[in-house]
């Protein structure tokens, strides 16, 4: 006994040649709803960021997920299939990001952008951690939609059969990562960026999301199964896992920097 699909058209609207796809759509979401609820939380930064910063970084915010995000799917996923084929790197209406990627690209872009506009990095970078999870929650959604990155065989009351997976039914991991990285991430960053102590330690909150984020995507990696191009690599660990070891790493100096620089100033 298995769940069935829901039969979602992966193009939410279409126009002649013109064709709107829920992917594209959940990005847009993601972005739109993530400035928006950073401009709230521009006002409450201790850093005494102005809304209108917030709207200037949507452009590189945009900018640094696709590009990251695109870039990461070649570099860390296909590099021989778009090595020989490097024109399909172009094609993102067929799917092919990165997340790892896009956030190298939002970091990237996030450095830059502090820089020439004289803004504190770290609790700029708060902010973002704490809205970041409103775009993960959309794009798995999206994943969900396409039928894309599924889960391995499972024989729970909610499994699937995917269109794309064969006649077996599989966990519905997109909506694990959806729940994990998206809704619970989300929760947990917003009651801690409510603890002014807390927010006052440039760096902190951002080191938490990059811990919180890598600890549910390790654990949803779990249930979801391998590319079938990668497979399971050292130690039976996924791609998504390996790469989220540095991004632990990462949080735990930006939450022991924090600390340390809290210590200073006391």
């Amino acid at each position: 006994m298995a769940l069935a699909f829901p039969a979602i058209d992966p193009i939410a609207v279409e126009i002649g040649p013109v064709a709107i796809r829920w992917y594209s759509l959940a990005y847009i979401a993601g972005l739109i709803l993530g400035w928006r609820y950073m401009l709230r939380l521009a006002d409450q930064s201790p850093a005494g960021i102005a809304r209108l910063a917030v709207d200037d970084f949507l452009v590189w915010a945009t900018l640094g997920v696709v590009l990251g995000g695109r870039l990461g799917f070649v570099l860390f996923y296909k590099p021989a299939f778009y090595l020989e084929n490097p024109l399909h790197i172009l094609t993102l209406w067929q799917g092919g990001m990165s997340f790892h990627g896009g956030l190298l690209g939002v970091c990237v872009a996030t450095i830059l952008f502090c820089r020439k506009r004289d803004i504190s990095l770290f609790h700029f970078a708060d902010m973002l951690g704490c809205a970041a999870p409103i775009g993960l929650f959309f794009g798995r959604l999206a994943n969900f939609v396409n039928g894309e990155l599924f889960g391995r065989a499972a024989d729970v009351p909610w499994a699937m059969v995917f269109p794309h997976g064969g006649p077996i039914a599989r966990h519905p991991s997109q909506l694990y990562e959806a729940a994990l990285e998206g809704v619970l991430l989300f929760i947990v960053m917003a009651l801690l960026w409510r603890r002014p102590g807390l927010r006052a330690r440039g760096g902190l909150l951002a080191g938490i999301f990059f811990i919180g984020y890598g600890l549910a995507r390790t654990t949803a990696e779990f249930f979801r199964e391998p590319d079938a191009y990668l497979g399971f690599l050292f130690q039976g660990a996924t791609m998504g896992q390996l790469l989220c070891l540095p991004m632990i790493a990462f949080g735990l100096w930006l939450i022991w920097r924090a600390n340390q620089a809290g210590k200073a100033d006391a």
